[in-house]
């Protein structure tokens, strides 16, 4: 693959700058419930050696009701300064199952304005498989500050979405399962509607990854985005359950060069509780 510190970096490339003194890597592994998996404790039980443990969660709007919202920027730069990242360091992300959270993550350095953040392609799994190292004690950092500079273009609320919907355009793509999309499947969420976004387009993330976690190539990116008959000339509102997976859509699309797309951070948590919004069923 194609190391590009601003998307996406290999096994290889971590493990070939992991002594750099400007290097942070985050682990920001999280899992739904039914996962029954304890993220922050797998993480002490043994990450990459150098690694801080970052919950989206916690990282998250506390006056919202809906799931890991967006953080007020001066909240995420101090969460992200404790944690020994400034303006000017590199951040690698991963997480515990290949390429899931990591991309959340990424998207608000992005969404903050930092771009000097990767994903770890194919994550702690891969990782592991290669047999690299693992520590368990806890990663020591002086703190540093960072400067938040909020991309405002990067983030759609349940308004925009709307008049998206209303107007045609932008493109919304769901990174969802399809038989969520359709509303065959209920919600892991309780209290939602089954279906999607009225016009949406669906393309589960899993479509941009590999069988061992890791993205696939940038042609056969497009091709996925077009197999869902995505139009990338034209912008693009990425949208998912919770706003998590949305980001590994957006992740894809930065890897191909497309610059028009923002994220629905609200997502289906928000659009399937609301019974003021339409839904569809069935295939887009």
């Amino acid at each position: 693959m194609n190391d590009d510190s601003e998307t996406l970096v290999s096994t290889d490339w971590l493990a070939r700058h992991l002594d750099d003194p400007d290097l942070r890597i985050l682990d920001a592994s999280w899992y739904l419930p039914d996962a029954n998996r304890d993220a922050r404790a797998e993480h002490a039980a043994g990450h990459i050696p150098g690694a801080r443990f970052v919950d989206i969660d916690e990282i998250s709007d506390h006056l919202s009701d809906l799931p890991h919202m967006v953080p007020p920027p001066d909240e995420f730069a101090a969460a992200m300064g404790a944690l020994g990242i400034g303006d000017a360091e590199q951040v690698v992300v991963y997480d515990g199952a290949g390429i899931f959270s990591a991309a959340r993550i990424w998207w608000l350095f992005r969404l903050m304005g930092k771009r000097e953040v990767a994903v770890l392609d194919g994550g702690l799994p891969k990782w592991r498989s290669e047999g690299r190292a693992l520590e368990d004690r806890p990663a020591d950092m002086a703190p540093a500050t960072f400067t938040p500079r909020r991309q405002d273009a990067l983030l759609r609320d349940v308004t925009q979405v709307a008049a998206a919907v209303k107007l045609s355009g932008p493109q919304i793509v769901d990174a969802r399962s399809p038989a969520r999309f359709r509303g065959d499947a209920p919600e892991p969420r309780e209290g939602l509607r089954a279906g999607h976004i009225p016009g949406s387009r669906n393309l589960p993330f899993g479509e941009l990854l590999r069988e061992d976690g890791t993205m696939k190539d940038p042609d056969a990116l497009r091709a996925a985005f077009a197999a869902a008959e995505v139009d990338l000339e034209e912008p693009i509102i990425t949208t998912c359950g919770s706003g998590v997976t949305a980001a590994i859509l957006a992740l894809g699309l930065a890897r191909i060069g497309h610059d028009e797309w923002s994220l629905y951070d609200g997502s289906w948590s928000e659009w399937g509780s609301s019974g003021d919004l339409p839904v569809a069923k069935g295939e887009a």
